[in-house]
């Protein structure tokens, strides 16, 4: 609104963005009808915002002043505002690039379902159903199943019924492999560069939805791909100011919509990537097992961009 400015909603959802590692941000200053279009307030708010989305590590910021009432730059450029010469809101947003190549990606496959029918026709099949998280999975790539560690070659893939040669994220498809190996649901079928290592303690920035605040010690379920686990709070590592962008350390809680960074001890190993490497296998939920509510959601590993060591009101 641009009567009022860059306000802490603002700051909080550019926050959220910039933790979800959102590439590219639009600053949609409107009402500019009802400020007389003045080109000084649309400036004043642009700097304000991107001057705030650089130190949250965002960097592809663009403002855009328009009237949605009026129609102002929303889809045809405005007579009211001659003064402003980039392109109108669906221009713009019709040459954001999005996706992303999925052969770049290392192959994650959260098994879902483990289908043995052990008929007369398929005796001896045992296949993996799930959707693949992120990759290109052809047969004949060399797999490692985690948590077990286990190493084998993909057999097979079947998708819609018939046997193809390879699958691409985000196809939902059934996998056989070479060995016969003790898998379950939750296991993670990896494969390509650097496979996450299992582990029982994870770190984490985390944005907490619930009214209820989340303490340390609090017991809570981690669902993380198809994989539903216990775990503990640890620790809350610190909440970050959203008005300064300072990490608030010592925090008893974390509340409703703040943001901070948490340890956690898990009842099994998690096989998590860092968020920044990978967003399907590097986010987790935390969830309420009493009565099954959504608490926080979690991305493994630091907020934002390249972060220094936390300390007491330090900034980014």
């Amino acid at each position: 609104d641009a009567r009022n400015g860059v306000v802490e909603q603002t700051r909080r959802h550019a926050a959220v963005a910039a933790l979800l590692r959102v590439p590219h941000v639009v600053l949609a200053v409107n009402k500019m009808d009802l400020v007389d279009y003045a080109e000084p307030v649309f400036a004043a708010i642009a700097e304000e915002f991107t001057t705030y989305a650089a130190e949250l590590g965002v960097r592809d910021v663009v403002a855009i002043p328009l009237s949605a009432l009026a129609g102002d730059n929303v889809v045809e450029p405005s007579a009211h505002m001659d003064w402003y010469g980039g392109r109108t809101l669906l221009e713009h947003l019709e040459t954001v690039p999005v996706g992303s190549d999925p052969g770049r990606e290392p192959v994650r496959f959260p098994v879902q379902y483990v289908i043995r029918p052990q008929t007369a026709e398929h005796p001896d099949y045992r296949g993996y159903a799930g959707q693949l998280a992120s990759g290109v999975l052809r047969v004949g790539d060399p797999v490692t199943v985690l948590p077990s560690g286990r190493t084998t070659t993909v057999a097979g893939v079947d998708a819609l019924g018939k046997e193809a040669d390879a699958a691409w994220a985000p196809q939902s498809v059934t996998v056989r492999l070479a060995d016969d190996i003790d898998i379950s649901r939750g296991d993670l079928i990896a494969a390509g560069g650097r496979t996450p290592v299992p582990t029982r303690d994870i770190e984490a920035s985390v944005c907490h939805l619930d009214e209820r605040p989340l303490h340390v010690g609090a017991k809570v379920l981690i669902k993380h791909t198809t994989r539903t686990v216990r775990a503990l709070v640890k620790d809350i590592s610190y909440r970050i100011d959203i008005g300064t962008l300072e990490r608030r350390s010592g925090a008893e809680g974390l509340h409703g919509n703040d943001i901070g960074h948490v340890v956690l001890r898990a009842a099994e190993p998690l096989a998590l990537d860092d968020y920044a490497d990978n967003r399907r296998t590097g986010s987790f939920l935390l969830i309420d097992p009493a009565d099954g509510t959504t608490l926080t959601a979690g991305m493994a590993g630091e907020a934002f961009g390249a972060v220094p060591a936390p300390g007491d009101g330090e900034r980014f």
